[in-house]
């Protein structure tokens, strides 16, 4: 397998399709998932003639099952330690999810002089968990569920949440695409338990706000209106007004996981800011 070994000696998988000359795109993908989930996104934009790069975060798919550093701090450093073994530069992140956290984190702390643009899409921060100052998040009972439900029986657990919110497939008039539920489920479960637990606090708890006060790169914000996982109201239009250089775009109906029901669109979406000068 294609990795990298980062300086604490975690093996990070990687994919890097693509001529090495072309711009690259770089993808960080959703908990619990793998850079699988980005399969649709890699082969729309290599076939634009762009070089793309996905890896799969520590503990999930077929990167190290390492105990420890399971929050963003360590994400972000694996992201860099990839990037810096690659030698990319001139580089588009495009984060989902937790990955649009890891993103973030990563664009503020390592990417100075080698980021063109940034992309969130239904991302975390700035942040998710109910607190004094952000009365808008979820309460911590909510974060403890997942825990609880993941300790408990982690494939049924996985199983429900792709039939579910992830994709909106508990919606009255959705149609729901067992292929879709079976490979995220596929996904999950190649990782570790112990990385999933702790990823938890990683994605619910993590302010940032000052990462993305940090930023000063073109920065695309998306989110579906229907995202039940990444609820829309104390996340995209927030991060929004945080980062220096953005743009915003919410989508009415679309759920969390759009990337994957509503490729065509994200897509196409993405192609115009990437493309634009």
């Amino acid at each position: 397998m294609t990795t990298v070994t980062t300086n604490d000696g975690v093996h990070i998988f990687y994919k890097d399709w693509g001529p090495k000359t072309a711009q690259p795109i770089v993808f960080h993908h959703g908990w619990p998932l793998s850079s699988d989930d980005w399969d649709t996104q890699m082969l729309y934009f290599v076939g634009k003639g762009y070089r793309v790069v996905a890896h799969d975060r520590r503990g999930h798919g077929r990167s190290s099952q390492v105990s420890d550093g399971h929050d963003m701090d360590h994400y972000a450093a694996d992201v860099a330690a990839v990037v810096d073994q690659l030698g990319l530069r001139n580089a588009i992140h495009i984060g989902h999810s937790t990955g649009g956290g890891e993103a973030a984190r990563y664009v503020a702390r390592y990417g100075n002089g080698r980021v063109a643009k940034l992309v969130l899409i239904g991302a975390v921060p700035p942040l998710m968990l109910k607190t004094a100052a952000n009365p808008g998040g979820l309460p911590i009972e909510v974060f403890d569920g997942l825990r609880k439900e993941l300790v408990a029986n982690r494939a049924q657990f996985y199983l429900d949440f792709a039939s579910g919110p992830f994709y909106g497939y508990n919606r009255p008039d959705a149609k729901p695409s067992q292929a879709i539920i079976r490979n995220w489920w596929r996904q999950g479960m190649m990782g570790s338990a112990k990385a999933h637990h702790d990823g938890i606090k990683a994605f619910s708890e993590t302010d940032f706000s000052e990462d993305l006060k940090r930023i000063t790169v073109p920065t695309l914000v998306l989110h579906g209106d229907d995202d039940q996982i990444v609820p829309v109201a104390d996340s995209a239009p927030l991060s929004a007004k945080l980062l220096k250089n953005s743009a915003l775009k919410i989508y009415e109906k679309l759920p969390h996981g759009m990337c994957t029901t509503h490729a065509d669109v994200v897509n196409a979406e993405l192609l115009s800011f990437i493309a634009a000068a």
